[in-house]
């Protein structure tokens, strides 16, 4: 909901060649409010102004760079029910691909839900070839705190993401989006700076513990979630002061990294952190603390984490375009292998 990423990226769909430029352009607080309306609406609702409002975005950020010869386009992602009615991501590839005059890569999640998969991670395929990027020869793990927090385990002994072994992906649990939705409700403000407000308060423990008994934190991996599914334990630290909230709801974020952990094969050797959390100075040294591995944020091993996700839709539209697999059974759930995306060509 903040803006839009995009990213060049060099790839034949099983390497990353090399990276490219990288621009970002943030959505106006009425465009916001366009999309904000939009949330939870499905393909049979009217989200024509939605669409419109990602399609030009995308394209007046997209259209910045030259010499691209293939798009990867996520969209909006409006309301995502794998178990019910499914994902909905708003934007269309065909409107995308005649304003660049390339072809688009797009509806990414929609085969892999319609197999049974969650439709979500879709970055692990993209963690894979950034391990054998940076030259990993042990099993790795990738952690994105976002509005939820999500880990790739990567076994880079491996010649390809889709093999039996090589990669584990779920949604650990929730991670910035209560701190934020707090600190918007108590103090106006976007997030906790550095986890600075955290740091000042005491973590009501039990309440972390109620929290982590619930039964998404029983399923097996692989597993996914919506920003909103915790949305609630807002309303459970409504009794603390700011501080000893925004301590509590951070413990959670850690907690749950941690309890994700142990569905690793093997304790990774490092935790490349990426997402806006790795620049929360307070839930780094959290994680440092007790992970038991090295944490890191991804820039360490010579990453992007700010585009990270952008770069691994590009690296993905290749994949498809190729007719290459973009997710399996150990990622989201889905029955086998699968190539989702749709080809747009202008």
């Amino acid at each position: 909901m903040d803006g839009v990423d995009a990213a060049v990226v060099v790839s034949d769909g099983h390497r990353i060649l090399e990276f490219g430029d990288s621009a970002y352009r943030p959505y106006t607080d009425k465009q916001r409010e366009v999309l904000r309306a939009a949330l939870g609406k499905w393909q049979d609702e009217d989200v024509s102004d939605a669409a419109e409002v990602v399609e030009t975005v995308h394209a007046q950020v997209m259209s910045r760079f030259e010499g691209i010869e293939l798009a990867g386009f996520h969209g909006q992602t409006l309301a995502h029910d794998p178990r019910g009615r499914g994902t909905h991501q708003c934007g269309d590839g065909g409107v995308l691909a005649e304003l660049l005059g390339v072809p688009v890569v797009w509806d990414f999640r929609s085969a892999d839900v319609q197999l049974g998969g969650e439709g979500a991670p879709l970055a692990p395929f993209f963690h894979f070839a950034c391990a054998k990027y940076i030259g990993a020869t042990e099993p790795l793990a990738f952690l994105n705190l976002g509005g939820v927090g999500n880990i790739t385990y990567v076994d880079p002994s491996f010649e390809r993401p889709e093999e039996t072994g090589a990669l584990l992906a779920f949604d650990t649990g929730p991670a910035n989006a209560p701190v934020n939705d707090l600190m918007m409700a108590q103090r106006g403000l976007a997030y906790d700076e550095d986890g600075g407000i955290a740091a000042l308060g005491a973590v009501d423990q039990a309440l972390v513990e109620e929290v982590l008994s619930r039964s998404y934190f029983l399923r097996m991996p692989p597993k996914s979630l919506d920003r909103n599914d915790f949305s609630d334990v807002m309303a459970l630290v409504e009794v603390l002061s700011l501080e000893d909230a925004a301590a509590t709801l951070t413990e959670l974020c850690v907690a749950s990294v941690l309890r994700g952990l142990e569905h690793c094969p093997v304790l990774p050797t490092r935790l490349l952190v990426c997402g806006g959390g790795r620049k929360n100075a307070h839930i780094m040294a959290r994680l440092a603390a007790d992970a038991g591995c090295e944490v890191l944020p991804v820039e360490a091993v010579g990453l992007d984490g700010d585009m990270l996700e952008a770069q691994a839709f590009g690296h993905l539209a290749v994949r498809v375009l190729r007719g290459m697999p973009t997710s399996c059974p150990s990622t989201t759930g889905v029955a086998a292998a699968v190539g989702g995306g749709s080809v747009s060509r202008p």
